[in-house]
């Protein structure tokens, strides 16, 4: 429940949540017995592999080992996701979880609305609240999560018991799109909920019709630049900003700004291909190459706002692939158990992916975190109610 809550909540739950499971691992594995379902997972051990090879790097690392080991906890904060599995046993287990997590997120949701409604919300905390309605993080943060719940509801409504309550879920996942799409600036989640949106409307095609499906995203996101007012000034914001940058190297922009970011890690990534800089030496680079340019983030930025880049400057090419490879196996992994489930699993991470290409989701703080728990309660969902132990992937959805 405290994903999506202020962040010092978040840090506590994690320490609890973390030290719990060193019991939940230990006690098994003294007795002799270990979670069978549970190893069927393909993710665990190149999960384990990715974080070792980050690991790795603290021994060549440019940056103090306070900073390097402070990049390692963010990094670190994958192991949720195994966890969450370890920890939720059952189906009925993984549904109660689930049930109490959308419900926090449904809180934030309303929130926001009261934000956008002019109504007191005494418990937001964000700097911006009254101005970009988000209520505990930020524009950007908040609307990946509302557009990654608003698929949430709505594949997972079926398990709902009463009609009333899927028709709950159904108004929950209308909400947040309207959240997202019609309230929230964030591009990212604009994304992000034509994804989900595309996604939806894909399964609910006959299956003759499926190859034609590819072409729902531009459908949507077409009809979307049509009728959401900031979805398209955000889009022509994007268009008119990479143009300046690369007419004029214009950095004093949210699109310039992360163009210069990309630009200077792929330079970083080309002087040490193999071996990177080390971890939590991205903003370190980036000062060397950008010096002299005048830019106002080049002292505050951490990270290139591009999982894979971030990767790939802190370990090398090495770390982006294997990057690559741990989001292939948490998709296998999401694709065990019954349709709902496993629609709702893939539908989160497209969310993840497509975050990752436009910012440092995993290395983030509160959005990271939403993330590693959502699909760490999914993956329990689908490997718990999951019958055939060979079923391919995506043959449930």
């Amino acid at each position: 429940m405290a994903v999506g809550l202020p962040n010092a909540v978040i840090s506590i739950t994690k320490v609890l949540v973390v030290v719990s499971a060193l019991g939940l691992v230990l006690a098994p594995a003294l007795r002799g017995s270990r979670d069978a379902a549970a190893a069927r997972l393909r993710s665990p051990p190149v999960m384990l592999a990715a974080l070792a090879f980050l690991a790795l790097s603290l021994i060549w690392t440019t940056v103090p080992s306070s900073e390097a080991l402070g990049a390692l906890g963010k990094h670190a904060k994958l192991l949720l996701i195994p966890i969450l599995v370890l920890f939720l046993r059952t189906r009925r287990e993984a549904l109660t979880a689930l049930a109490w997590f959308v419900g926090a997120q449904v809180f934030l949701l309303l929130s926001s609305w009261l934000l956008v409604l002019d109504v007191p919300v005494p418990w937001a905390t964000a700097d911006t609240a009254l101005i970009d309605h988000a209520v505990f993080t930020n524009y950007l943060g908040q609307s990946i999560m509302t557009a990654t719940l608003a698929g949430i509801c709505w594949h997972l409504r079926s398990y709902l018991p009463h009609p009333w309550m899927r028709q709950a879920a159904i108004a929950v996942s209308l909400l947040a799109l309207a959240s997202t799409l019609f309230v929230m600036p964030g591009r990212t989640g604009h994304l992000v909920a034509i994804a989900v949106v595309s996604l939806a409307l894909l399964w609910l095609l006959p299956r003759r019709l499926r190859l034609a499906g590819v072409l729902m995203p531009v459908a949507v996101a077409a009809l979307l630049l049509v009728t959401s007012e900031p979805m398209r000034y955000r889009a022509g914001l994007v268009v008119d900003e990479s143009m300046a940058f690369a007419a004029r190297a214009e950095t004093r922009s949210s699109s310039g700004e992360r163009l210069n970011f990309w630009h200077r890690s792929v330079q970083a990534i080309s002087e040490r291909p193999w071996t990177g800089f080390g971890l939590g030496s991205f903003n370190q680079q980036y000062k060397r190459l950008d010096a002299g340019r005048g830019n106002p983030t080049t002292f505050g930025v951490r990270n290139p706002h591009q999982e894979f880049l971030l990767w790939g400057v802190e370990a090398g090419i090495g770390a982006m692939l294997l990057l690559c490879a741990l989001l292939y196996c948490l998709y296998r992994d999401m694709c065990l158990g019954e349709r709902p489930a496993v629609r709702a699993g893939v539908s989160a991470m497209a969310a993840l992916l497509i975050s990752c290409m436009f910012n440092s989701i995993l290395f983030d703080a509160a959005i990271g975190d939403f993330f590693c728990v959502a699909i760490g309660l999914l993956m329990a969902l689908s490997l718990r109610t999951a019958s055939d132990p060979v079923q391919a992937p995506g043959r449930a959805a």
